[in-house]
């Protein structure tokens, strides 16, 4: 998988969450990760209401199922939980966050358009 930024550590979540958009650019990636979150949390919902709290991995399991398929598949990246786990967490919910207020676009605008890693930049990664 290529690797899109430099080998140093991030060590701000804004830096991080300028990294997590670029590796969210295209709209089908985010749409995979919408997917798996909103399935994920129904998921956890459901057992939670039926008194199946155990079955609580099958939440994590469909949420990275399809964000992972859309990293590999769609951006031909590495997804960032494997190497900030807990800030990719979160940025997945801010994302779903942006995405239900009509923000992520933007922000994607925003982020590519302040690029300062040297990446290409295409179109087919604004929506």
């Amino acid at each position: 998988m290529p690797e899109r930024t430099t080998d140093r550590r991030i060590t701000t979540y804004k830096d991080f969450w300028d990294f997590y958009v670029r590796e969210h650019s295209k709209p089908s990636t985010r749409a995979l990760h919408f997917i798996g979150t909103t399935l994920g949390i129904a998921l956890l919902v459901y057992f939670v209401a039926i008194g199946r709290w155990y079955f609580f991995p099958a939440f994590l399991v469909v949420g990275y199922a399809f964000a992972w398929v859309a990293h590999f598949v769609v951006e031909k990246n590495r997804p960032a939980t494997f190497k900030y786990p807990f800030w990719s967490f979160i940025s997945d919910f801010k994302m779903i966050a942006y995405i239900l207020t009509g923000r992520m676009g933007r922000e994607v605008a925003r982020v590519l358009r302040n690029n300062s890693h040297g990446e290409h930049v295409r179109s087919d990664h604004l929506e």
